[in-house]
């Protein structure tokens, strides 16, 4: 679902951020990435989505990440941004929610319609016709989760979803990860939300794979993990 090959990417005048990517991703899998700040996870998944040119080769469902083809990676891939409020744009959630679907020519009635059971199964009904300026920083994540689900992407990229959340709309947020069929790729330093979520770990460090494997493997290696600058996640701080 998912290919890196040879993906490198620099900033303008600065050192390079990814150096030398390759992994794969198959249908249905569930990648947590992990790594300390400016590790490089960010413009991974930027790259991923088009919205910066890096060098190499990238394939979602088949098709390579290029100018040409971005409107075709947008329907296959979709992207929970690290802050909600660079993704809600419209006045109410539910016009945010719709605005989507509705473009790509569903009706607003079957639009809502899909909208209603999506809130109702994150377990936030409640915020469908509130304004989007008046609801919390952890509403508006949960929102800005539910607006990407409604596009029904294949691929589902998220930068630290859990961030803002209170434990209730945590443990919401990994019961619904849980329960999808889409591939899933997460950055996060959520590293107890990865463990419950993900099955496998990247673990990235200046720019580079440092480890890749099975979840639970590499998140009770506290030598690992310590040498990267992350810490073991707290569920397993007794083991």
């Amino acid at each position: 679902m998912i290919r890196f090959i040879d993906v490198s990417y620099s900033y303008p005048g600065g050192k390079p951020v990814l150096r030398n990517i390759n992994f794969s991703v198959s249908e249905g899998e569930r990648i947590g990435l992990i790594g300390a700040n400016g590790a490089g996870k960010s413009t991974l998944m930027k790259a991923a989505l088009g919205l910066i040119e890096a060098e190499g080769i990238i394939l979602i469902g088949g098709t390579a990440v290029k100018k040409d083809s971005l409107s075709r990676i947008r329907q296959l891939a979709g992207f929970v941004l690290q802050d909600p409020e660079n993704q809600m744009f419209m006045p109410r959630v539910i016009d945010d929610m719709v605005f989507g679907p509705v473009n790509y020519g569903m009706t607003r009635e079957a639009a809502e319609k899909e909208a209603d059971q999506i809130l109702e199964k994150l377990g936030i009904p409640f915020l469908r016709n509130r304004y989007n300026h008046k609801i919390s920083g952890g509403e508006k994540r949960m929102a800005s989760i539910a607006t990407v689900l409604m596009m029904d992407p294949k691929v589902i990229f998220m930068d630290e979803p859990s961030s803002s959340l209170d434990p209730k709309n945590r443990r919401m947020l990994i019961n619904t990860l849980n329960g999808l069929e889409n591939t899933l790729v997460i950055a996060s330093h959520d590293l107890d939300m990865i463990l419950q979520t993900c099955s496998r770990v990247i673990l990235i460090d200046g720019g580079e794979i440092a480890a890749d494997g099975k979840a639970f493997d590499i998140l009770r290696d506290r030598a690992l993990l310590e040498s990267h600058r992350l810490e073991l996640p707290l569920s397993l701080q007794t083991i």
